[in-house]
């Protein structure tokens, strides 16, 4: 227990300052790619949050996470609200409640799935990075490490593969795009959005307008 809590704490403390530059999904993907036969992809250039237009942050947030600057990690009222709605529906798909702090955690330090061991991880290494990271490194290293694409991770990434562009010169309309592909990046293609994606782009870009804006100002290594 010892040794956990310690390796636990002290990778949290490096990340706050060193880039991640691979995650477990990635390897996850590489693996499936080997076992079905494919060509190994994986596109991945990390750059600091001042390299990345200001809008993709408050496009997340307006998609994601619209108290990402409120909460410590958790949206009480999100889970309340997921947890009422798939009670009277349970017909429907599961309405999620993950904050971006938490799709953060699991991206970075745990492995896909729905178990509640893995939800119990979730919600340790979320308080670790809420205490010990500022909310600019928490979105930093999500846009940098969450997944955008088959085989693409992060901003820099999708800009290039998606849009022929940078991070930092990506639009607002396709920063709201490449939210829109969020819930599930490997079926909805923020290069060919579909007439769903087009619609979620234009609530999202509605949304962003009641969004604070995230400051840009912790500085990190590249």
């Amino acid at each position: 227990m010892v040794a956990f809590f310690a390796s636990t704490i002290l990778s949290v403390a490096v990340l706050r300052f060193v880039p991640v530059w691979f995650t477990p999904l990635m390897f996850i993907r590489l693996a499936q790619q080997a076992g079905a036969g494919q060509e190994l992809t994986l596109h991945h250039h990390w750059v600091s949050l001042d390299e990345i237009s200001p809008s993709l942050p408050t496009a997340v947030m307006a998609s994601e996470d619209a108290r990402f600057l409120q909460h410590n990690g958790f949206d009480y009222k999100a889970i309340e609200h997921a947890a009422m709605r798939n009670m009277k529906h349970p017909e429907k798909r599961k309405l999620g409640a993950s904050t971006i702090s938490q799709q953060t955690a699991k991206n970075v330090f745990l492995w896909p799935g729905r178990s509640w061991v893995r939800k119990g991880f979730e919600v340790y290494f979320t308080v670790l990075i809420e205490l010990m990271w500022s909310k600019e490194r928490i979105m930093e290293v999500y846009l940098n490490s969450i997944e955008m694409g088959d085989g693409i991770y992060g901003a820099d990434a999708v800009a290039e593969w998606h849009f022929n562009t940078t991070a930092s010169k990506l639009t607002k309309a396709q920063c709201a795009l490449i939210a829109a592909s969020l819930p599930n990046p490997r079926r909805f293609n923020s290069a060919k959005p579909s007439a769903y994606m087009l619609k979620r782009q234009k609530r999202i870009l509605h949304e962003m307008k009641f969004v604070k804006p995230l400051q840009a100002n912790t500085p990190t290594k590249k």
